[in-house]
């Protein structure tokens, strides 16, 4: 009995030394879909020896100031053009590593069944940070709604609008609240992750951006920490089959995985 109780002591002693062993991992991320894949991934870096902790952050700007801070050692919830955006606007310092899934933007209403009801002069709700504004002119541009000057340019404004026909009104939300605000607006054009979030599906949008769109949300560090095992190991399993059959069955399609 005695050797069996110093086996289990033992046994015990062992586990905690292991778990003790885990180096933290604190990574940034939006609620959905970025928190629930990360915390999907958690068992599967534990395994790694790494302890995922999950900073969740309601919205698009305080992420980045975590990880540019040195709070957080990466975050999942941005495209690349948005992250560029950051360090150039606000002095940052942040890389891009590989591209993880995609969150495509969705045109929405609720006061209109189809897109040639939407009167003229309506009022269209667009998310208010400058890479998703321009964004969401673009997915506008491309399903005929208006014409920018250059649907190419990823900083298109309201000026570079040369044709709109119904003379729709623009009004700028915080992305987290269009979901929010869609009773209250003739339609809106609203990330997927937030519409998620508030219950909604993308396919009750009357259009959406398709799978080759280049806003990719991407897994993103501080400059110098690009080559780092934890973070490299926390990509490597992001990218792996796990995450990507936990995306697909999760998300039905509405959230992308990208393919290594």
């Amino acid at each position: 009995m005695k050797k069996i109780f110093f086996y289990l002591f033992i046994s015990f002693v062992l586990l905690y030394a292991k778990q003790d062993k885990l180096v933290d991992l604190k990574v940034g991320a939006t609620p959905v879909p970025a928190a629930e894949i990360l915390e999907f991934a958690k068992p599967l870096l534990a395994k790694e020896g790494i302890n995922l902790i999950v900073q969740s952050f309601t919205d698009y700007v305080t992420p980045d100031v975590a990880l540019n801070e040195g709070s957080s050692d990466a975050n999942m919830y941005q495209h690349k053009p948005f992250l560029e955006k950051m360090n150039k606007d606000r002095g940052m310092n942040l890389v891009a590593l590989k591209p993880i899934y995609i969150v495509p933007l969705g045109f929405y209403s609720k006061k209109f069944k189809t897109l040639d009801s939407i009167k003229d002069g309506s009022t269209i709700a667009l998310p208010n940070d400058p890479t998703n504004y321009s964004r969401a002119l673009i997915l506008l541009h491309d399903n005929g709604l208006i014409k920018l000057k250059d649907s190419t340019n990823l900083n298109a404004t309201e000026f570079d609008i040369v044709d709109n026909p119904k003379k729709f009104k623009f009004h700028p939300v915080d992305a987290a609240m269009l979901p929010k605000i869609l009773d209250g607006v003739d339609s809106a054009v609203i990330n997927a992750n937030y519409a998620l979030q508030a219950g909604m599906s993308i396919k009750e949008a009357f259009f959406y951006e398709n799978n080759k769109s280049i806003f990719v949300n991407i897994l993103a560090t501080k400059k110098g920490n690009e080559k780092n095992i934890n973070i490299l190991k926390l990509q490597e399993i992001l990218l792996g089959k796990e995450v990507r059959d936990f995306i697909l069955k999760k998300y039905n399609g509405e959230i992308v995985p990208i393919s290594k």
